[in-house]
This record gives C-alpha cells, structure tokens and sequence, in this order.
C-alpha cells in the first residue's frame, strides 16, 4: 500500500499542515511518498528529506507550477495516480482548491476534513459546521483526503532519513487558466494556522481601527490576529483574517475570542483550541458556553487593563519565559 501527500510550500519552506498531513498518513500505514511541485523548490525538497517515515519524494520543479494552480497541479498528479491507494492534501486553501479536482478526474468521492483514521477506509470527520462527528467507511479504490491539520501532531523530523528522491516529468501546463496577479498580507506575528497564541475580534470591536487593541495585546503576547466572518464582512479586516468554517481552523495553545458572540460558523474554526478565553458584554453570549475562562466586561475596557497587567508582571520579570 502506497500513499501520496501533496506538499503545500511557499517554494522556500513546507507549511505545517503538510507536516500534520504526513502524520495523518502515518497512522493508515504504508510507503509515503511527498510530491513536491513548483519552481525552485531545492529548499523545499531538502526539508521534506528530513522528516522521519518518508519513503520517496518525487519533484516537479518546473516554471510552469510556479503558483500552483489547481489545473496543472490535477493534471500532474492524475499523471502519477495509478502507483497509489491514497492521495493526501491538507485541509487548507491548497488542498481545497485541488483535491476535489483531483477525486473528479478520477471519479471517485473526495473524504474532507478528516479528523481521525480509524483504519484503513474509515475515518472520522465534522459535520452540521462541527455541530457532529461523523465515521465513514468508503469503498473507493483510491482515496481522496484533505487532512485537519490542527487533529494530528507534526511529523517528526530525524537525522537519519534518507527517502529516494524521483524526478517527476509533469505534462505540459493547461491553457484553460492562468495566473494573473495575488495581493499577500504581510505580517511580522505569526501565521494563523500555526500560531500558539491567537487573538481574534467580532463585530464589538465597531470598526477596523479598533483592531489596534488587539495588536497591542497581540505584540505583548506574540500572538497571530483573526477575526469572525461578521467581522471581514464589515469590512474591518482582510478575509484572510477570518477564523470559522468558510475561514481557517485554528487550534493553538490559547484562544482569545474579543467581542465575538460565537455564531456556530465560528466555533467550527476555533473549538478545538487547548484554552479558550472570550471577553463579551453580553452575558448570554453563545461563546462563553464552550470557554475555558470568561470575563463578562467592555472589551474597550478589558483589552487596555489586560495589557496593563501583562506589563506590570513583565515589569517583575515574571513573564519574560512565557512569550509565545
């Protein structure tokens, strides 16, 4: 039984969620090989060496996978399908964007957000926005996943690997589509879907220029800024703030919802958090039924005397070994 993960990169680092994918691939069992495709992707490749439990990796380097588009990336991998039981991608704007393309081509059904294997063919995934868990149990001959990535630890990395590594001729990119231009939001904190730490604000905060409370709590605590849908639509900040089922699935260390009464799309992306701290006026906020710890206070007062405070303990030294 062999397995293939398809590398989600930046063409300089691998991602976490593929680090997570690879452990989800773990647990079915088997040879794992990891395609890496895109342009100059060495560094890449020589990362992805080292992470223990790969049997193979195969490359594509070529300018024509230079931004991944979902044709081209299909198209190779349809090229390379018949040698595997299982095709993998993470459950992230990559892995979404091609696997359904994928389990198209090769007609058969694509098993999203997995959660947990159960054995081989049977999974365990959300349903209902995370409301439910559902176990399925697919016939397919080949399978087609998108893993959860904050449901499985990140693949260990070892000294002692040493997986082949094949070069992957790829057909010839498609015409059907081409990329034309991406506008990305750079940011000195960390990423969301990989932050130990994530602050997020709702519709309370009123405006966009209220979200500089929660970068000023945000600094002290090294943390990563998101936001509910409410808030994105409102047009406060960037969609790819936005935390929730149709935004990204978070699941750090510590959670801090601000002014987010906790819509059902919200908690899908977040509940799964080790800590959850919501802060609310309203004492009735959906939220705080699934918070670990809640103040019932205007976040317009709260925010400002919680950084006060960190500042007082950072003041006695008593914070300084706890920066995220």
């Amino acid at each position: 039984m062999t397995i293939l993960i398809l590398a989600e990169h930046d063409h300089q680092n691998l991602k976490s969620a593929t680090y997570a994918t690879i452990s989800a691939a773990q647990k079915i069992g088997g040879d794992i090989h990891v395609l890496v495709a895109g342009s100059k992707v060495q560094s890449v490749v020589t990362q992805t060496g080292k992470i223990a439990g790969i049997h193979k990796i195969l490359v594509a380097d070529h300018a024509a996978y230079e931004h991944l588009l979902a044709e081209d990336i299909a198209d190779l991998t349809l090229s390379i399908a018949k040698e595997y039981e299982y095709i993998l991608a993470p459950a992230t704007a990559f892995g979404k964007n091609i696997a359904p393309r994928i389990a198209a081509l090769l007609d058969v059904q694509q098993i999203s957000d997995v959660m947990e294997i159960l054995g081989q063919k049977t999974y365990k995934r959300p349903i209902y926005a995370g409301n439910a868990i559902t176990t399925i149990q697919s016939s397919d001959v080949k399978q087609v996943l998108t893993i959860r990535a904050t449901c499985f630890d990140q693949a260990l990395k070892s000294e002692t690997a040493s997986p082949q590594i094949e070069i992957v001729q790829g057909k010839q990119a498609q015409s059907q589509s081409r990329f034309v231009s991406q506008e990305l939001t750079v940011s000195v904190r960390p990423e969301l879907t990989s932050a130990k730490v994530v602050i997020s604000g709702g519709r309370g905060l009123q405006n966009g220029e209220n979200f500089k409370l929660l970068e000023d709590l945000a600094d002290r605590l090294g943390a990563a800024i998101g936001a509910s849908r409410a808030a994105v639509d409102a047009g406060y900040v960037p969609n790819d703030y936005q935390v929730g089922q149709t935004g990204k699935v978070v699941a750090p260390d510590l959670y801090i919802a601000v002014g987010i009464s906790g819509a059902i799309q919200h908690l899908a992306g977040m509940k799964d958090s080790k800590v959850i701290v919501a802060i609310n006026k309203d004492e009735d906020a959906p939220i705080f039924q699934i918070s670990d710890y809640y103040l019932v206070q205007d976040l317009f007062t709260a925010i400002p005397e919680f950084c006060q405070e960190i500042d007082k303990i950072r003041g006695n030294g008593n914070l300084g070994q706890h920066k995220a």
